[in-house]
């Protein structure tokens, strides 16, 4: 999945159409970037200066992506003066973390190895 070229949406239209609500959001959490973002922001709120700086990422991107996640409802922000924080809006995000690290341990990140990661249908 990527970003729209506008920055705005996680999913193209014609995607969400026909995307159940927890593929969305699984969706949402499949690109790298994106996780590592709320990964980060798990441990607490923090400026696009400073997730430029602690993920080596473009301004621009992190913007896009943020932009992305809080069009998901996963990511807010609140204004302090010229500056806007970031944070998670749902503390069960943090939970589906653990769950999601828990699982790839118990399974030796043999999801790694499925096709179906690459991008392939399974049928």
């Amino acid at each position: 999945m990527t970003i729209n070229a506008d920055g705005g949406s996680c999913v193209r239209a014609d995607i969400a159409a026909g995307v159940s609500p927890a593929a969305a959001l699984f969706h949402s959490l499949g690109d790298e970037t994106r996780l590592r973002i709320v990964a980060r922001l798990a441990l607490g709120e923090a400026r696009v200066v400073d997730l430029t700086a602690e993920l080596g990422l473009a301004q621009s991107t992190v913007s896009k992506h943020l932009a992305c996640l809080r069009d998901c409802g996963l990511v807010g922000y609140r204004a302090q003066g010229r500056q806007s924080f970031y944070s998670l809006t749902r503390p069960e995000l943090t939970g589906l973390l653990v769950a999601a690290e828990h699982l790839l341990a118990a399974t030796g990140h043999a999801v790694a190895l499925c096709p179906a990661g690459a991008g392939e249908a399974v049928r």
